[in-house]
């Protein structure tokens, strides 16, 4: 498997793989050396669907237009068989086509073609399962951050600490941010709201009203296009970030359990995205927010002193109940249903966490089964429920503005 610093990216919303992913893409094609007068850029399948919701054309026009003017076309009639999320790269001169590249944002800002695969960096895990991972855990008597610390080395805590810096930071202005979020469908920011009120509660719904807010706080700044860390995407970036930030502030846990946390959270995220997927265009939602549930579920149990099989049971609780879960953001944009989503997931992590540390442990169905049959699902769900904005709950609805 990559490093846990292709999992963890720092970027601009609403969609790593309708955002951030074209960016990429666009920057690399612009640093090829065909010298183009102009370009034309065509999008296929979900990526075109919901492409002017999730501002996959201001991305990659914020690239390409200072260099030569860009024409964006639309296709989400066609859909390439490599993956929904389809792009056609061309640069042009005096009108003809001098350089090409068919390219595919696959979730969480990667990319890949149809003749290597996902452009992948170099791999560092050995162990691509969490039964591999969680047995050589007991053999060694270590746990699961310890086997990270192996694979990637000492250098990965400065740039988890980063991460976990930027996502305090979106959190922190996500609470103090008020207004409209952009594109028609009037949706209020309501963290702050959330955050004010948990103050008349007694304790058990002051925590969880806090839970919904910081969730809400950073899903709410993905959506105004601020910058997130994808966790394991942009879309479900609000799940991690509020279940640690939760017990950081009300528990005092030390800065360095935190990072062990997010570093246990990534390696279970990178297991799914690495024998399933994380694009809402390829399994739905399940691999969006039902990753980012088992994420936030593995990294609360571990700061809780949860063993690893009761740690693989949390994050197997958390995917296991989001199966099925399908992506039908209205009007493309990744307000409704996804920022709630984000809030309920990481209420729904934090339960994971207690059902699975009152158990021994045991449990019969694995998270690598669950991942694996995360995988079918999503494929077996109709087209329009995997970030069509055709099927779902998105379906008959139109921005005002």
């Amino acid at each position: 498997m990559e490093s846990l610093k292709e999992l963890y990216k720092i970027g601009c919303g609403p969609s790593s793989s309708h955002t951030m992913g074209p960016k990429r893409a666009a920057e690399q094609f612009a640093a090829r050396p065909s010298l183009p007068d102009a370009f034309r850029v065509t999008l296929y399948g979900s990526l075109a669907a919901t492409g002017k919701g999730h501002l996959t054309d201001a991305a990659i026009l914020s690239v390409l237009e200072p260099i030569a003017p860009t024409e964006i076309v639309w296709h989400p009639e066609i859909v390439l068989p490599f993956h929904p999320n389809g792009m056609l790269f061309e640069g042009l001169k005096k009108g003809e086509v001098i350089d090409s590249w068919t390219v595919y944002s696959v979730g969480g800002g990667t990319l890949a073609d149809e003749h290597t695969g996902v452009i992948k960096p170099a791999q560092v895990y050995d162990m691509h399962t969490i039964a591999d991972i969680k047995a050589w855990c007991y053999r060694e008597g270590k746990t699961y951050w310890e086997y990270v610390n192996d694979c990637e080395g000492p250098e990965i805590w400065d740039y988890l600490d980063t991460i976990w810096t930027t996502m305090c930071e979106t959190v922190q202005r996500g609470l103090n941010n008020d207004g409209v979020l952009p594109g028609g469908l009037k949706v209020a920011r309501k963290a702050s709201t959330y955050m004010v009120k948990s103050q008349s509660y007694n304790d058990s719904l002051r925590s969880r009203a806090r839970i919904y807010a910081y969730a809400l706080a950073t899903s709410e700044e993905n959506a105004s296009g601020g910058t997130v860390v994808t966790a394991p995407t942009c879309g479900s970036s609000g799940v991690v970030p509020a279940v640690l930030y939760h017990l950081a502030t009300s528990r005092d846990f030390l800065r360095i359990r935190i990072l062990r946390a997010l570093a246990t959270a990534g390696l279970f995220g990178n297991v799914a995205k690495t024998n399933s997927s994380i694009s809402g265009a390829e399994v739905g939602c399940q691999g969006e927010v039902g990753v980012a549930c088992a994420m936030a579920a593995a990294a609360a149990c571990q700061l809780f002193g949860g063993t690893p099989s009761q740690i693989e049971y949390a994050a197997e609780m958390a995917l296991e109940h989001h199966l099925g879960l399908t992506c039908d953001p209205v009007c493309g944009l990744v307000q409704v249903p996804c920022i709630e989503r984000n809030a309920v997931a990481a209420a729904r992590a934090l339960d994971a966490n207690i059902y699975a540390t009152l158990s021994d442990g045991s449990h019969m169905v694995s998270y690598d089964r669950v991942v694996e049959v995360m995988k079918e699902t999503g494929h077996d769900l109709p087209s329009l429920y995997r970030e069509t904005g055709e099927g779902g709950l998105a379906r008959g609805y139109t921005p005002t503005e």
